[in-house]
């Protein structure tokens, strides 16, 4: 019977051999997939490598592996490397451990490489809340809502429309135990949708309304005495159509055949 680490030691065997980007990233999945702990060092490692299909496949075993990366990544993150910085953070926003939050905030706001700060700031978003002690958790979620607020309004609209993601989930998150936490971000998209100048962004704004009160409608099936939060999502809608017929004064066909487009953005994000 073949133990870890013989498997481990053949894993990174085809890894050291692999002559191509393909044959890497088939190496790499297998070693992702075999969801070794002794192997957290080596997928970290794949993280710096200029193979993005690789790359995914370590964020993936990461991920996989779960709590035991969480140290790891933080301990052996690239300083100077920002795409394996960008990686990692990916990684950990995957596992949703709080004790990534510093890194998360701090590369949100300070990181000069914008893939970092988009990912920090997706990131921030996906926190696993219940985990952290609860007289923490109020002075971590303001933190949270400072940092992503500040960021949606970066200088560079990918990272502006991933701080709309972390808000969104930090506000679902936040219905229950902290209803107000939910009325300051949605005042915050009111005012963003009236501020920013990107069509994507308005659209990420508009999908993070619409997902935000399907969540309090889910939430008022079980809970009818929750207290109501009024979002006017259409309003959203109506200023993204209004915004794209003052980019294009004269479209060609149906003017809402922008739904459609305003759709495909969304889901790529």
């Amino acid at each position: 019977m073949m133990t870890d680490p013989d498997s481990l030691k053949i894993l990174l065997s085809a890894i050291a051999e692999a002559d191509s980007a393909a044959k890497m990233v088939e190496a790499v999945e297998n070693l992702a997939r075999a969801r070794l702990a002794a192997a957290i060092p080596n997928l970290i490692t794949v993280l710096g490598y200029n193979n993005p299909g690789a790359a995914v496949a370590a964020v993936e075993g990461l991920i996989a592996i779960g709590k035991p990366a969480v140290k790891p990544l933080l301990e052996l993150l690239d300083g100077y490397n920002y795409g394996a910085r960008a990686w990692g953070l990916r990684a950990l926003a995957g596992i949703g451990d709080p004790q990534g939050l510093e890194l998360l905030l701090d590369a949100a706001s300070n990181d000069f490489a914008l893939s970092v700060r988009r990912a920090a700031a997706r990131g921030l978003g996906t926190i696993h809340w219940d985990e952290l002690p609860s007289e923490q958790l109020a002075s971590a979620q303001t933190r949270v809502i400072e940092v992503l607020i500040t960021v949606s309004q970066d200088h560079e609209w990918v990272v502006r429309y991933a701080a709309i993601t972390g808000l969104q989930e930090l506000a679902i998150a936040s219905i229950i135990a902290a209803p107000e936490v939910v009325r300051q971000i949605l005042a915050h998209f009111d005012r963003l949708v009236d501020t920013d100048d990107n069509l994507a962004v308005i659209a990420r704004i508009w999908l993070a309304q619409k997902e935000i009160q399907s969540a309090i409608n889910d939430i008022l099936t079980q809970q009818p005495m929750l207290p109501e939060i009024a979002i006017d999502w259409q309003a959203t809608l109506a200023k993204l159509y209004a915004r794209k017929r003052q980019e294009q004064p004269h479209p060609e066909g149906d003017p809402y055949k922008f739904r459609a487009v305003a759709a495909a953005i969304v889901r790529g994000d």
